[in-house]
């Protein structure tokens, strides 16, 4: 089985936000077309179903102004208002009161000939003349249910047919918003590869190098000059070494020893003593003797290297580094910027960076969790704004 690279894992990762956010906002708009299609259609059958009740309205309607008129005509006759079963009426007069009624709902709506309230549909109209002084007359019957069983399969089948086509759209549509992202990490994985390859050989030959130089026997000003190109060297080859990691961790066979804790701690201090000293850094040692942990010793000290990079890149001028060991963990403290809670959170996100002043790419402290992880150690950041960085790295004794 192949192991996937880091990189692979963050595109998919990154597919799979991207997924999920695409996926909610597509959603969200299916359901918001689905919706208006539902009113859309349930308006139509509604008026379609008025439409069809209205020409029995109309008949009722003509058949309760005969009776009413002959009820205005013959009122000391008969003094009784005209009543059917087949429907419901009311009259009200000019002013829209009401004179009588047996309707079911009361909720009339005067600008309207024909509508539905409260299950029940009313049919309003104005007789020739005002027989016992009515001009609106309002015939209601109870709403039949049909058209509404009949809506909602025509809805569901609507409802099926749209969705599948959406759903059809919304893959190509899909397609086509993570087909950049892909090609871009592609691109990226090919040009880190392409960096650290054409980097591995003049980086090391500098630093090799002066390393061979002896600075004693150069006068002030080469010296200078030499230590600038010594800080430059170690910069690039730190950046190397860690685009290296990225596009080889799953590659590289980690070789576990028992490792002096001590002892590699005061050699990647002396690495980096230039940098600190171009910063006028001073380090702070209190290290105990001969602490031994089984690790591999280039990803322990890749390790190592980032966060004391950290500690000087994001420090202040004359600051200081406070470096303890113990038996089960080491701390590295700086006087530095120092960071926020919410910076803290998101300190491991790789390409992450909270101040491009300084440079670099966002992927050291990336990692260092992924060594932490594998070694299973335990790393504390305690931060406070303008005093400075707690960074303790635990494991079991």
């Amino acid at each position: 089985m192949l192991a996937l690279s880091d990189l692979d894992i963050d595109l998919i990762r990154s597919e799979k936000k991207t997924l999920i956010r695409f996926s909610l906002l597509y959603l969200s708009l299916c359901l918001i077309i689905l919706i208006f299609i539902g009113y859309i259609f349930y308006v139509f059958k509604k008026d379609l179903m008025l439409e069809k009740q209205r020409i029995k309205l109309q008949d009722y309607s003509s058949d309760f102004i005969y009776r009413l008129k002959d009820l205005h005509i013959n009122f000391d006759k008969y003094k009784f208002y005209p009543r059917d079963e087949r429907y419901r009426s009311a009259i009200y007069d000019s002013s829209k009161k009401k004179i009588f009624s047996t309707l079911k709902s009361e909720n009339i709506k005067f600008n309207k000939v024909i509508y539905l309230t409260n299950n029940q549909v009313q049919y309003i109209t104005q007789p020739e003349s005002y027989y016992l002084g009515a001009k609106y007359i309002i015939i209601e019957i109870t709403e039949n249910k049909d058209w509404l069983d009949s809506l909602e399969k025509s809805l569901l089948f609507i409802y099926a047919v749209v969705f599948l086509f959406m759903l059809f759209i919304g893959y190509f549509l899909l397609n086509m918003v993570l087909k950049p992202m892909r090609e871009s990490m592609y691109l990226l994985d090919r040009f880190i590869k392409d960096t650290t390859h054409e980097l591995n050989t003049p980086v090391s030959t500098i630093v090799t190098n002066i390393e061979m130089i002896k600075s004693n026997d150069l006068d002030e000003k080469l010296k200078t000059k030499i230590n600038r190109i010594d800080i430059g060297a170690k910069t690039i080859s730190n950046i190397y070494e860690d685009l290296t990691y990225l596009t080889l961790n799953n590659k590289i066979i980690s070789k576990n020893e028992n490792i002096n804790l001590s002892l590699l701690l005061e050699q990647r201090i002396d690495y980096f003593s230039t940098l600190a000293n171009a910063r006028k850094i001073d380090f702070i040692l209190n290290l105990k003797d001969e602490v031994f942990i089984k690790i591999d010793k280039k990803k322990i000290s890749k390790l190592i290297d980032n966060l004391l990079s950290n500690a000087i890149k994001y420090n202040k001028v004359k600051g200081v580094i406070k470096i303890t060991l113990e038996d089960n963990f080491f701390i590295i403290e700086d006087s530095g910027k120092g960071m926020s809670e919410k910076q803290i959170d998101k300190l491991f996100i790789r390409y992450k960076r909270f101040d491009k002043s300084v440079g670099g790419f966002g992927i050291g402290l990336n990692i260092v969790s992924l060594i932490a992880k594998e070694y299973k150690l335990k790393i504390e950041y305690n931060s406070k704004i303008q005093k400075g960085t707690k960074v303790k790295v635990k494991w079991k004794e």
